[in-house]
């Protein structure tokens, strides 16, 4: 049986729900990335999926990331039959998963590693990559949304990326322009992507910092 990482709800947002981007910073339509990061080291935990699947009451902590190489982003259209029934054939710039027990790594945090897990098992990247922690997406407004987060980070790729798992994934680098322009036409986009394109100018002039750094592959 799978286990997940998870939250409180109620101690992560405990007097509102929040729908779209909460930006890790200070102020209303913010989330300040200190006390997310003292919430993780006091309350969360892990928990068997299927009852968390079914508990809006915690949250399962899923790093969403963005990956940006050559001023372009990663979009992706997840495949029938590839994981999550639920978001089959729609187009998503997430990237990234459940966190797992296997992510206890020593001298890491879970999230952390998780990130590297995701990132390693669903691309190809050969060169290096960076990764910036953003804010926080959440959207209650669906049964799925409910009973997750996501961790928003910008993966900065330094070479080339490609899809790994393509019985799960197909994608290609596309331009900002080309995300908006999906959105304006009604795409079949995951709501966390839909949400996070209205913010994309956030995403593309971030400057990364290192939170993760993917080890080198060979060119």
């Amino acid at each position: 049986m799978e286990f997940v990482y998870v939250l409180p709800r109620t101690s992560l947002f405990p007097d509102r729900y929040p729908l779209g981007l909460l930006p890790f910073g200070s102020g209303a339509d913010h989330y300040d990335q200190q006390r997310f990061t003292a919430l993780l080291a006091s309350e969360a935990y892990f928990v068997e999926r299927p009852w968390a699947e079914r508990q809006p009451s915690v949250k399962q902590v899923i790093p969403y990331n963005v990956i940006r190489c050559e001023g372009k982003i990663l979009l992706v259209r997840r495949l029938a039959g590839g994981g999550e029934a639920r978001l089959a054939d729609k187009y998503s710039i997430g990237i990234g998963g459940h966190v797992n027990p296997v992510d206890r790594a020593e001298g890491e945090s879970v999230l952390d590693a998780g990130t590297r897990r995701e990132i390693e098992e669903e691309l190809d990247v050969r060169g290096s990559y960076t990764v910036q922690h953003i804010g926080l997406i959440n959207d209650d407004t669906n049964a799925v949304g409910a009973v997750h987060v996501g961790l928003v980070q910008v993966v900065d790729v330094t070479g080339t990326v490609a899809i790994r798992e393509t019985d799960r994934l197909e994608g290609r680098l596309v331009s900002v322009e080309d995300l908006k322009a999906l959105v304006a036409r009604g795409a079949n986009l995951e709501t966390w992507s839909r949400l996070l394109i209205e913010r994309i100018d956030l995403l593309t002039t971030v400057h990364p910092t290192l939170a993760v750094r993917g080890e080198p592959q060979p060119a």
